[in-house]
């Protein structure tokens, strides 16, 4: 098991990105949550098996189509096991 935190930069809020990733993250296995942060960005925590998390992130670089992304970072973080499934958090 792996985590990572995710600051995703870009026009990444009204275009339906937390939604999208929410699916994502689902579809790829991946546990963690989505959240807006005020003044603009994304932000996600992904956690799960390797291959779940690098799919999560390989799809945070693409984002859905009305997107644009502007920058990925990726930061490791500790996995929190109380964390079973992938959701969407309200913004902070």
């Amino acid at each position: 098991m792996v985590a990572v935190l995710l600051s995703i930069r870009g026009r990444v809020q009204g275009v339906g990105f937390r939604e999208s990733m929410v699916t994502a993250a689902r579809a790829a296995g991946a546990a963690g949550w989505v959240r807006n942060r005020i003044g603009g960005g994304v932000e996600a925590l992904v956690q799960g098996p390797a291959a779940a998390v690098d799919a999560t992130l390989a799809w945070a670089h693409r984002g859905p189509p009305l997107a644009r992304i502007d920058g990925v970072v990726a930061v490791p973080v500790d996995v929190d096991p109380a964390l079973r499934t992938f959701e969407r958090r309200p913004t902070a």
